[in-house]
């Protein structure tokens, strides 16, 4: 069977009607968003406090809103229809995926207009966001297919929320090395490292470790969420 943009774009279409009403995606949504006015009224120049609001968008409102659409369609038992259509299973996830990357790349939009962050180099930017977006997508999928209901993925997702949002944060309370290394290996770290970089004059080769690091995260997110899949998509 040969990939359609046509399938895709029916199961986009279907979401986003399904999206408008839905208002539990809002909190998604408004978070970054309201995290991203308080940076510009606070003026705060640490790194790690003015990236927040962009980590917020892709973990919140990217991984959130993907739980949310998949769960959805498992908690009203549509997505045996949907697995029982021509579409393949790559066509599905696509086609699930593309409405939160397209609200995640607005809100962090939003974001950085509201935050005044200032973008160095775009191309790498736009590299990194890609790459983290794949990753958030990715779990957000798996988020959705581990839950049974769309207010279950609140309660699945928030651990995950703090683990790869907000742990920078948490850091200054932790002693031990090894878990201190281990937090700088999520990709919420990586890519603020990674701009910490770019904004002191790095280029793409002085970001490279970085790099491979956030790709890695994406693959191995992909990988797993397919495993889920294929066996967690026929389940209540």
């Amino acid at each position: 069977m040969t990939f359609s943009l046509k399938r895709v774009y029916a199961i986009f279409t279907k979401d986003y009607k399904d999206l408008l009403k839905n208002s539990y995606v809002l909190f998604g949504i408004a978070l970054p968003i309201l995290y991203a006015m308080m940076v510009n009224r606070i003026g705060d120049q640490d790194p790690y406090f003015n990236f927040l609001p962009i980590n917020l968008a892709l973990v919140v409102t990217g991984a959130f809103i993907q739980a949310a659409i998949v769960a959805e369609e498992k908690e009203k038992n549509t997505l045996r229809g949907l697995l029982l259509s021509p579409a393949s299973t790559l066509e599905i996830l696509i086609g699930k995926s593309v409405l939160s990357a397209v609200v995640t790349t607005l809100v962090i939009l939003i974001c950085i207009k509201l935050s005044g962050f200032v973008i160095v180099s775009l191309s790498l930017f736009a590299l990194m966001i890609f790459l983290n977006l794949i990753t958030y997508l990715a779990v957000g999928t798996m988020l959705g297919l581990l839950s049974r209901t769309v207010m279950e993925t609140s309660i699945i997702g928030m651990p995950f929320m703090i683990v790869f949002g907000m742990m920078s944060n948490f850091k200054p309370l932790f002693n031990n090395e090894i878990l201190l290394k281990g937090i700088d290996y999520l990709p919420s770290e990586q890519f603020t490292f990674a701009w910490i970089k770019i904004g002191e004059g790095g280029q793409f080769g002085d970001i490279i470790g970085e790099l491979i690091v956030l790709t890695i995260w994406a693959v191995a997110a992909v990988v797993i969420t397919i495993i889920t899949y294929g066996k967690r998509r026929f389940d209540k």
